[in-house]
């Protein structure tokens, strides 16, 4: 299919921005260029609804962000993960998608606001993620209350690390009830025809993937350290020896999109483990579509499909 309209129109605005296309740029102008998009640009009046909204400090000191939704008994517990390869993204730049993701599954939501790279480089944004996770497990009443239905869901690099604690959370015997994984970064130096066909003009380009790659790991393209580590599967979690046994997931990719054949290849792995998986790939949108309902109804669509996936799951 074409690319969506809307999200083309969108492209052609971030292009005369004047903003450098992130690797050319510093740090800073990658994490201001996200926050203007996703904050600055936002209509705080169509935010979705929810109960309440609260800022926390969790598992020892990590700031995270609490949404509850409306009505009351015990709920599903959902801790999310940002996007921004480990780099940019923050509790605001996803504040919109953690409460649409709190009102759709009627889940209490957790956002996760771990150490970035490079000031904390790999693995210091998976040891938050898991030591988070583990917090809410055990703190479950302060949250949805409900022991069984805790998951873990995240968005690019914040579905690595989702994908990544669920198999931690599995190695430790710890069981997760669901992963939502939204356009994943599973392979980080692996060789996919996506990342070639979808290379420039979508969003995240193959340069700006190699960037946040050097950043988090602070290694570069074609080091063979970087070959080595890229053999862990806290790094890459397609690198697992074995996914059986892992939570059911809901995988969503998209058709313009660098990452778009190693989240498939993932979902092939995991159900071919005899993981339940709801994977679908999503025609004419772009990276980045899960936060963007407001600008194309399309990613509005597939979010929800997303939404209603994980509540399906989750009961």
């Amino acid at each position: 299919m074409p690319l969506d309209p809307n999200i083309a129109g969108l492209l052609q605005f971030m292009r005369a921005s004047g903003y450098p296309p992130l690797a050319e740029g510093t740090v800073q102008q990658a994490r201001t260029g996200l926050r203007t998009l996703m904050v600055d640009f936002r209509d705080a009046s169509r935010l979705p609804q929810v109960a309440s909204v609260e800022d926390a400090a969790i598992a020892g000191g990590i700031p995270a962000r609490i949404y509850r939704p409306a009505g009351d008994g015990p709920r599903p517990t959902v801790v999310y993960f940002h996007g921004g390869g480990f780099v940019i993204g923050d509790l605001d730049t996803h504040d919109g998608v953690c409460r649409l993701l709190a009102r759709d599954v009627e889940a209490v939501v957790v956002s996760v606001d771990y150490r970035l790279a490079p000031e904390h480089r790999f693995p210091a944004a998976v040891e938050d993620a898991w030591a988070a996770t583990q917090w809410v497990v055990e703190q479950v009443d302060e949250f949805g209350g409900d022991r069984a239905r805790v998951a873990v869901g995240g968005d690019s690099a914040g579905g690595n690390l989702a994908a990544v604690t669920a198999q931690l959370a599995h190695a430790d015997g710890l069981d997760l009830a669901a992963q939502l994984l939204v356009y994943p970064v599973v392979d980080l130096l692996g060789d996919y025809g996506s990342r070639t066909e979808n290379a420039e003009g979508y969003f995240l380009t193959l340069a700006d993937m190699h960037w946040f790659g050097e950043q988090y790991t602070g290694l570069k393209e074609g080091d063979p350290a970087a070959a080595e580590l890229d053999l862990d599967p806290r790094l890459s979690p397609i690198r697992a020896e074995s996914l059986a046994g892992l939570p059911p997931a809901v995988i969503a990719t998209a058709e313009f999109d660098p990452l778009r054949d190693e989240g498939d290849a993932y979902a092939e792995r995991l159900t071919a483990a005899g993981v339940p998986v709801e994977h679908r790939r999503f025609a004419s949108l772009i990276h980045g579509f899960y936060g963007m309902e407001l600008i194309s109804p399309a990613a509005a669509e597939a979010m929800s499909w997303c939404n209603a996936r994980l509540k399906e799951l989750l009961g």
